[in-house]
């Protein structure tokens, strides 16, 4: 879960100019893939759990009556959790993406400095644990090229790690308040179900690409400390974006 809302700024935003490899449609932040092509009107549904799942089968029955694929980023403990389990089966058997989010959650590097927590080699083993637990759900490995570190959170030196694994980082895409979902009535950074959607609403107003190519991230559950669950707005939120005429696709066929 992201702990820190307003990570993003412009100041970092930069294009990913890399000719002849269709990858100078990216958005990049710090080296993480942020925003897919924004002159194609299509963008990626994706969600991220660790402690909680109250919202996932409510979620995947949104989904599957609208035939829609989404993106599901889950650390060990989740896929570990036999409570679970069959929601996780469920993910995977009708088709959606499933990739990590660090095998135990880790907080990769400080909040208000750029300093790593974790060492290359802690950094490797935690992200491999991760993958093995989603092999052993049937997932075929090759297939995993995304993924989204803990807390939203990393730097220059994880994105390359996570190249050297095979892995290209992505994260949200700045401009709406959609992964705040998680925070809880009594906490200072709290948002309302109704104010992360409207958030959506105006960035898809008022950017002149609305969003396109955007990655949308929400979570599974968000667990007893929020009441005021943004999973029930959930089906309005896909009526909102077929009725724009938005493309929801995989994150491997976004990017």
């Amino acid at each position: 879960m992201n702990r820190r809302i307003g990570l993003f700024t412009a100041a970092v935003l930069m294009a990913w100019m890399a000719s002849g490899s269709g990858e100078a449609s990216k958005t990049l932040i710090k080296g993480g893939v942020v925003r897919g092509d924004i002159q194609k009107k299509e963008l990626a549904l994706v969600f991220t759990g660790d402690s909680f799942a109250e919202g996932g089968d409510f979620i995947l029955d949104a989904l599957a009556a609208r035939r829609v694929k989404a993106s599901f980023f889950l650390t060990g403990n989740f896929l570990r959790n036999p409570q679970f389990t069959s929601l996780v089966r469920r993910i995977v058997n009708e088709g959606h993406y499933l990739g990590p989010h660090s095998d135990r959650h880790l907080l990769y590097l400080s909040w208000t400095q750029n300093r790593l927590l974790v060492g290359k080699e802690e950094f490797i083993r935690d992200v491999q644990d991760n993958l093995r637990e989603i092999a052993g759900f049937g997932v075929d490995l090759t297939r995993v090229k995304y993924w989204i570190p803990a807390y939203e959170h990393y730097n220059e030196t994880v994105v390359q790690w996570s190249r050297e694994l095979g892995l290209t980082l992505i994260n949200y895409s700045p401009g709406t308040l959609s992964s705040a979902d998680y925070t809880g009535e009594g906490e200072k950074n709290f948002r309302s179900s109704k104010a992360i959607y409207d958030s959506i609403l105006k960035k898809e107003k008022a950017d002149p690409n609305g969003l396109n190519g955007f990655i949308l991230l929400l979570h599974i559950g968000a667990g007893g400390g929020r009441k005021d669950k943004f999973h029930l707005r959930f089906p309005g939120l896909l009526e909102f974006l077929n009725k724009k005429n938005y493309k929801l696709l995989r994150v491997d066929e976004l990017l």
